[in-house]
């Protein structure tokens, strides 16, 4: 993947996709594309083809609260209901689409109220709690197994930085963010597990190093990677 994204020979599309188009189908990633809720019709293609073939597999699909305005996404979460096809839609309302507030851009106050339209469950978890995100995810996928049909599963969170590098965050305060970041959901979930005995200092100091030291070595390996040449623009064009 750090490959990809500094455009090497090595990425999982050989370069060719960068940040926005990471896909790795040996792995179940189908791809993401730079289209705002373009990914929702795709894992219901995705589901319906699970259900033909009868896997106990389940898609998951990831999108912001921009992308819950968008026609696919209502065409897509009614035909996944119709056909109770085994996905579960997960929205990442981090509270700003670019710079629109979902304030303002939801005539309700609750995202997950959209999923009463369509018949299946929707559900709101604090999205910067890692254990109450996990245990929504587990009974929506369990559901989509036992043919029941998708769940719209709404995830409360926050991003601390701009929409892009030239986002100067002028239609958010300073404060707004402070709180957000005071809310982190891997320092509350190292705090969880060390009140419960489960982790202490030193194993916590550990995992931070182990982690560190992967990194360096994934952004070592993209370096040393070969650029793309022109000879091979053309491809993996076609499948």
């Amino acid at each position: 993947m750090m490959a990809e994204l500094l455009g090497r020979e090595t990425g999982y599309c050989k370069g060719k996709g960068g940040s926005m188009h990471i896909a790795d189908l040996e792995q179940g990633n189908l791809g993401a594309t730079g289209i705002v809720g373009s990914g929702i019709p795709v894992a219901t293609g995705a589901a319906l083809a699970v259900q033909m073939r009868k896997e106990s597999r389940v898609v998951a699909c990831f999108f912001g609260d921009g992308a819950a305005n968008q026609g696919a996404f209502h065409e897509s979460l009614n035909l996944a209901a119709i056909w109770k096809l085994p996905v579960v839609y997960v929205c990442e309302n981090n509270q700003y689409a670019m710079s629109g507030s979902a304030r303002e851009m939801f005539p309700i106050p609750k995202i997950a109220e959209r999923a009463a339209a369509y018949g299946i469950p929707g559900v709101a978890v604090d999205g910067n709690d890692v254990l109450a995100v996990h245990a929504a995810v587990v009974d929506a996928a369990a559901r989509a197994r036992r043919g029941d049909g998708p769940t719209f599963l709404i995830c409360e969170t926050y991003r601390w930085k701009g929409h892009s590098r030239s986002d100067a965050n002028r239609y958010r305060t300073k404060e707004e963010i402070a709180g957000w970041q005071a809310r982190c959901p891997i320092v509350r979930l190292r705090a969880h597990l060390e009140g419960k005995g489960i982790l202490d200092t030193q194993t916590a100091a550990v995992i931070e190093r182990d982690v560190q030291e992967e990194l360096e070595k994934a952004i070592q390996f993209a370096q040393d990677s070969p650029i793309p040449t022109l000879a091979g623009v053309e491809a993996d064009l076609y499948a």
